[in-house]
This record gives structure tokens, C-alpha cells and sequence, in this order.
């Protein structure tokens, strides 16, 4: 038996790892998950603000990080059409507009068909500068902003006529997959101006870079599928029309990524079983 599992074919392992992400895929089961605090927070952020209240939300990644990220923007995105916000879509990233347009087609019109573009969303879209478009908009919005991504006068809009600076703004929510993003919106737009509330979303990987910022810059924070799965979680106990697992992208994703762990972990028992047994054969010759 150890010879066996000594010179296995490294494609049976491939094989498994295939099965352990295709199956609960196929099957769409979905964990129970708890909230952690850091996420609790942002939720809670979201859900005191009052009706009407304005919120920016910054888009700052792409294609490449929407298995991450995508499930966290959507679950934002619905906790505030269900609160009735008002909100002001912008990204630092070029194809961070792509992913806006895909939440607003997706969401917002096919599930908010009541919310009126330029009254109760708005989508600034994207302009080059990174960290300088912060620098510029926490004072002067229309300096950089004098139409919105379709072309529209800015002035014209009703959501954005009386709107001077991102200082106007109730909060700030953004979802960043690295350079620019939650942590240039941390420095050059909380930190000089700490009136301003802030909480986001990352990749896995940025999590631990942006811990020193909470609470006082940053209220909360959602790490990677996990954090957008508990954000989920709290969505489905505040509102029960949600709890269906095909509006919770996060959750489901959540299914493979445990099995792909847990059979990595026996993967790791196994050739460390096989390591000793190998050592200890050695030793009896």
C-alpha cells in the first residue's frame, strides 16, 4: 500500500482536486456561515445610514479578481438598493467600469427596475490618475467630473447638480484588487478628512496590508470569497427573499473551495504518512 500511494500518478490527484470543485458546483450546496466582526461592521455601517442617504463606490478591479471580488460588489451594491441609498458609482481602475456596467444590468435594472438612473444611481466612471483623482475629487468633484460615463453634463444630472466634493458623501464603499485602491482611499481621502466614514472589500492577498487601518480609518473590511460569503450571510438573516443560493455567489463559492481545502490537508497527511512510514522502513534495513 505504500509503494501504491508512493508512485501514484500525480493525474489521479489532478482528478480529485477536479471532482471536489466540479461536485458541490453541480450540486449547489451552501455552508452555513457566520459573520465574522470585520464584516459585521461594514453591514452594520450600511444598514444604520437613512433613506436616502449618499453613498460612493469605488469599482477597482477587473475581469481578473471578479471570482473574488464580484460576489462582495453585487452584495453591496443590493444592501444598498434595499436601503434606498443613493449611489455614485466612479472607478480608478480602466476596466473597473466594465464591472459597474455588469452590476447595473445585473442588478439594479433587472431586480430594482423602480430605481431611475440620475436620481438614485449615478455612474461617474473611470478617470486616469490614481491616487491623484482623490487627491482632486475630495475637494473638487467637477474639476475632474463634468459628465458622467455616457456623456451627460454633470450639472444636469440630479443626483450629482448640488454635489461639490466627495466630502458631500454619507460613505464610501470600495472594492480594490491592488494599486489604486482601498488603501490610497484610506490616505488621501479618510485620513485628511476623517469626517468621512469608509469601509470596502479586498482580495485575499491585500487583506493583511490594510488591518493597521482599522477601525480608525477603515470601519470594516471583507477579505476575498470568504468575506463576501459572510456579507451574504448577514444579507439573507436582514432580508429572506435572498436566501435562494442563486443570488449568493459568494456562499456557493465558498462549497468548492472547502473540499479543494480539505482534500489539500489530507493530501498533506498523506505523503507525511508516507514520508515517516519511508524513513522508518529505511531505518529497519
Amino acid at each position: 500500500m505504500l509503494d501504491f500511494f508512493k508512485n501514484l500518478d500525480r493525474r489521479w490527484i489532478f482528478l480529485a482536486m477536479l471532482v471536489s470543485v466540479v461536485i458541490p458546483l453541480l450540486v449547489q450546496k451552501t455552508f452555513p456561515e457566520i459573520p465574522a466582526k470585520l464584516v459585521q461592521n461594514v453591514f452594520d455601517a450600511v444598514e444604520e445610514l437613512p433613506e436616502g442617504s449618499k453613498v460612493l463606490l469605488a469599482m477597482d478591479y477587473d475581469p481578473a479578481s471578479e471570482g473574488e471580488l464580484g460576489p462582495m460588489a453585487t452584495a453591496f451594491v443590493r444592501h444598498l438598493c434595499e436601503k434606498k441609498l443613493k449611489i455614485y458609482f466612479i472607478a480608478l481602475w480602466p476596466l473597473g467600469v466594465q464591472m459597474t456596467e455588469d452590476i447595473i444590468n445585473d442588478e439594479i435594472k433587472a431586480r430594482y427596475p423602480d430605481m431611475v438612473y440620475g436620481e438614485d444611481y449615478v455612474n461617474l466612471g473611470y478617470k486616469s490618475g490614481a491616487e491623484g483623482v482623490i487627491k482632486v475629487i475630495v475637494t473638487d468633484l467637477k474639476k475632474l467630473y463634468t459628465t458622467d460615463q455616457y456623456g451627460t453634463g454633470i450639472n444636469d444630472i440630479p443626483l450629482t447638480k448640488n454635489i461639490k466634493s466627495i466630502q458631500d458623501m454619507d460613505f464610501i464603499l470600495n472594492v480594490s484588487a491592488g494599486y489604486p485602491g482601498t488603501k490610497e482611499w484610506v490616505q488621501y481621502a479618510v485620513t485628511p478628512y476623517p469626517k468621512l466614514r469608509m469601509a470596502g472589500g479586498c482580495t485575499g492577498v491585500q487583506a493583511p496590508l490594510l488591518y493597521p487601518y482599522i477601525p480608525n480609518q477603515l470601519l470594516g473590511l471583507l477579505g476575498a470569497i470568504k468575506g463576501a460569503a459572510e456579507y451574504e450571510a448577514a444579507l439573507v438573516l436582514k432580508y429572506p427573499k435572498y436566501k435562494d443560493p442563486k443570488y449568493n455567489e459568494g456562499l456557493r463559492r465558498m462549497a468548492p473551495q472547502l473540499w479543494a481545502h480539505v482534500l489539500i490537508l489530507l493530501l498533506i497527511i498523506l505523503g507525511n504518512i508516507i514520508y515517516f512510514a519511508e524513513k522508518k522502513r529505511e531505518a529497519r534495513r
